[in-house]
């Protein structure tokens, strides 16, 4: 037997049967999460979840201070928050001529933070 064909039998059900009552309950509900992938999107560049740990870091970081970080131009920098506010992810405060940035909310400092704490595990060890 093909070593590809052997280890995809094991990680797959061998016959076809599913628990009705179980799926049912559940087919509606996963429905729910329309709109849930678009977070995920915006966080999914290197650049924004660097950008988005760093609020983490520090409550508040003005355009300038986030271009240096992840070593960017302003306007480069400035998009991203953008896009970032834009999707509900951070929010933004002018005083005088600088913009400050912070995250939307505990929601977000939790997702970005619970990633990085998972991103640092030895997951695949004994796999």
């Amino acid at each position: 037997m093909n070593k590809e064909v052997l280890k995809n039998s094991l990680d797959a059900c061998e016959v076809f049967c599913y628990d009705e009552e179980k799926v049912n309950r559940i087919k509606n509900r996963v429905e729910e999460v329309s709109g849930v992938e678009l977070i995920f999107k915006a966080l999914a560049d290197s650049t924004r979840i660097k950008i988005a740990y760093a609020l983490t870091l520090e409550k508040e970081l003005c355009v300038c201070d986030v271009a240096n970080i992840i070593g960017s131009t302003k306007a480069t920098a400035s998009h991203h928050l953008r896009l970032l506010r834009n999707m509900g992810l951070a929010k933004y405060r002018k005083e005088g001529k600088l913009v400050f940035y912070s995250l939307a909310d505990d929601h977000i400092h939790q997702l970005v933070s619970v990633a990085m704490i998972h991103s640092k595990e030895d997951l695949y060890d004994g796999e």
